[in-house]
């Protein structure tokens, strides 16, 4: 899976797990469990970790934006420290959103803006899907 992908070291299992993410849209992933989640796990500044009690949907709630948000800070950072910008070629979240993009846009050439709907409920699915993962095995 993608998870176990982004943990490997090779440049070629790395790729692999950026672009499974890209499919459901969820390109921030990787940074932001190995860097993030990896670092601060279980502490109250992960918003990956479920708190004691907190349902599903709270917790969905919680770190799906949590998520997102921590994994450009981490990748900011990284950046920063190497001298380029944020929006610069390789950050690994741009990359995986724009195999995203270019993923959705070909769907919509090959099967017209029929398919919009279709893309919109399945990443939100996938979103929903691997964040109950995330609770479940916590």
């Amino acid at each position: 899976t993608a998870h176990e992908l982004g943990h490997k070291k090779s440049k070629l299992e790395k790729s692999l797990a950026k672009i499974v993410l890209a499919v459901a849209a969820y390109g921030h992933f990787s940074v932001e469990h190995n860097r993030g989640h990896h670092k601060d796990v279980s502490t109250p500044g992960d918003p990956a970790s479920a708190r004691m009690g907190e349902g599903t949907y709270k917790f969905a709630r919680r770190e799906i934006p949590g998520a997102f948000r921590r994994a450009w800070r981490v990748e900011k950072e990284r950046l920063t420290l190497r001298g380029k910008p944020v929006w610069h070629h390789s950050n690994p979240i741009l990359q995986s959103y724009a195999i995203t993009a270019i993923l959705s846009l070909t769907l919509i050439m090959l099967f017209g803006w029929k398919v919009i709907p279709f893309l919109l409920i399945h990443n939100l699915l996938a979103y929903w899907q691997l964040t109950s993962v995330i609770l479940i095995t916590m």
